[in-house]
């Protein structure tokens, strides 16, 4: 239970367990840092933002500095503030600027520059620890070291779970080097047979599965050649589908948040890491395929089994939706197909709206009817157009869109004003958002 001030009898046990590891051999460090790292996999979110602080890392480098803490049982703790960072969904860890920042940049560059193959492992586990807990952009000199490094060590064949669960922590690690800038062209062999052997062999778990492909996603997805290789070669469609039809069954909607076991909520976790992947895919890539139709179909599954008790999820899924509308490859069949129509109209009227989700229904079928005005040359496209605006017409007829457009006429005024988002503004002309056949 959480106290007034934010301490519980497991942040109490961390601290206690942490400030007497100078007066231990390493082997009982060790012990005791196993102990801190099974206290932080239990742990809520608000429990480790009361002890993932400035002070805990200018701490560990005094230890290390004084020689009081062995800098391999120093990775062996930080590892695990990175990874249990990233599944309790810690946004700013109050690592960047400390003085065990400026140690860990010290060591990665003294000890790439050394390149002895003792020193391989070491390097390789400061990346590790360094790409996890540093936030925002890395610089190139540093990018250039650690991203092969964490390739490198990707790239384990080993099946064994100790060996794979390495692997996971480096490719989450990567994963969030995709926002930042290097030569995209020195990685792609790497990315590529990552990918591809988990396809053949399915040996990664999956958010190190995830982790590749929104390394490979957030990088790649706007070079044109690369494109086809993503769409028709690596099928992300295909992959993307599977992956989250398979999470969908894993968690259980009827749960709320807080009731959820660990392995429920890694899923989860997982899960939104793969809507912000599919997000981005619908935003930036100009190719499209009949597996990009079964990825909206798993996207409109999440979107209502998570409506009544994962709001958190359900809002997610509003995003790939709107953005497949904005991209120009996707048709509206294909939105029909997938069910995405149908989906968001229950969304509008199946329960209180909040304004940022209606802002974005709104936006699905503006951009819906802004495609079903496009004019058509070929003459049995113009027929095939016209029976999609007939079905869409009937949908919304059937579903009482009308009804439903005109009772939010009242505040499209408070939502272009009050709603700093970067959308082309709501129409006041309410017949603008009616497909007429």
């Amino acid at each position: 239970m959480l106290s007034k001030d934010g301490i519980t009898d497991s942040t109490k046990k961390f601290n206690k367990l942490f400030f007497g590891i100078e007066d231990c051999d390493e082997d009982e460090q060790r012990k005791k840092i196993e102990e801190m790292n099974g206290l932080m996999e239990e742990m809520k979110q608000k429990e480790l933002e009361t002890i993932l602080i400035e002070k805990l890392f200018n701490k560990i480098s005094i230890k290390i500095e004084e020689k009081k803490m062995s800098m391999e049982n120093a990775i062996l703790l930080l590892k695990h503030v990175g990874y249990y960072k990233a599944l309790k969904k810690i946004s700013k860890l109050n690592f960047n600027g400390t003085s065990l920042d400026y140690i860990f940049v010290r060591m990665i560059l003294n000890k790439a520059t050394k390149n002895e193959e003792k020193n391989e492992k070491l390097l390789i586990d400061l990346c590790k620890c360094f790409a996890l807990l540093k936030d925002g952009v890395i610089s190139p000199e540093l990018l250039s070291i650690c991203v092969p490094c964490l390739l490198k060590n990707a790239l384990m064949k080993d099946k064994r779970e100790e060996t794979q669960k390495e692997v996971e922590i480096a490719l989450l690690g990567l994963s969030d080097m995709g926002y930042c800038y290097f030569r995209q062209e020195l990685y792609l062999k790497e990315i590529i047979e990552i990918i591809k052997h988990q396809q053949k062999h399915r040996n990664l778990t999956k958010l190190a599965y995830q982790s590749a492909w929104k390394f490979f996603i957030y990088i790649y997805s706007n070079d044109y050649i690369l494109k086809d290789m993503i769409v028709n070669e690596l099928h992300f469609g295909r992959e993307a589908a599977r992956e989250l039809n398979e999470l969908t069954r894993n968690v259980n909607w009827k749960k709320k948040k807080e009731e959820m076991s660990k392995e429920e909520a890694k899923d989860e976790f997982i899960l939104m890491r793969w809507l912000d992947a599919i997000n981005y895919y619908n935003s930036f890539c100009k190719l499209w395929n009949e597996e990009c139709v079964e990825l909206i179909g798993s996207v409109v599954r999440v979107f209502r089994a998570a409506k009544d008790n994962h709001s958190v999820i359900s809002n997610q899924c509003i995003y790939p939706l709107r953005n497949a509308t904005e991209n120009r490859v996707v048709k509206v069949d294909e939105l029909l197909k997938g069910g995405a129509v149908e989906a968001v109209l229950e969304e509008m009227q199946g329960r209180t709206v909040d304004d940022g989700m209606l802002f974005n229904c709104l936006q699905f079928f503006t951009n819906v009817s802004e495609k079903l005005k496009e004019k058509e040359k070929d003459e049995k496209e113009k027929v095939k157009r016209k029976a999609i605006k007939r079905k869409i017409f009937e949908k919304m007829e059937e579903e009482g869109y009308e009804d439903t457009i005109t009772s939010f006429y009242g505040i499209f005024d408070f939502l272009n004003r009050n709603l700093s988002l970067p959308f082309n503004e709501l129409s006041f002309n309410i017949s603008g958002y009616f497909v007429y056949v």
